[in-house]
């Protein structure tokens, strides 16, 4: 097998690996949000408990379930990434900037991260493996 088609048949998996992205990292998402409201898979909240709904960590935590929900399937991708990449840009200037510059020492690095791969997944979308493009799929075969 030549380079250069090895290299072509490699780059015919970006799509495919564009929803396996989109899915594991939905998957990650949903879990923070998860802990938060829910205490599971373990609670993550001073004191052990759950976020109330009106405080600020349970927005946040309504927003990452959902939003992780939605995400984890495909569906309204575009929207529900840019909106979450903005709650992540939020998230990581309340809650860790205020700790010291640096990601890593501020305990920041997954809000950092979280909110680019959101905001690329915004512009690139789903991928073949979503509901988005089931229903492209069904709106074209119309």
């Amino acid at each position: 097998m030549s380079n250069t088609s090895f290299r072509a048949r490699w780059s015919s998996w970006a799509p495919y690996l564009l929803s396996i992205l989109r899915i594991i990292a939905a998957f990650l998402f949903l879990q923070i949000g998860t802990a938060k409201l829910f205490a599971f898979p373990a609670a993550v909240m001073p004191g052990g408990g759950t976020a109330s709904l009106t405080s600020l960590p349970g927005v946040a935590g309504a927003l990452e379930v959902v939003g992780g929900a939605l995400l984890l399937v495909g569906l309204f991708t575009r929207p529900v990434a840019f909106l979450l990449s903005g709650e992540m840009a939020v998230a990581y200037f309340i809650g860790h900037a205020p700790q010291g510059f640096w990601p890593v020492l501020n305990g920041g690095g997954p809000a950092v991260s979280f909110c680019f791969l959101w905001l690329y997944l915004s512009a690139a979308g789903p991928g073949p493996w979503s509901i988005d493009a089931l229903r492209r799929r069904k709106a074209g075969a119309v």
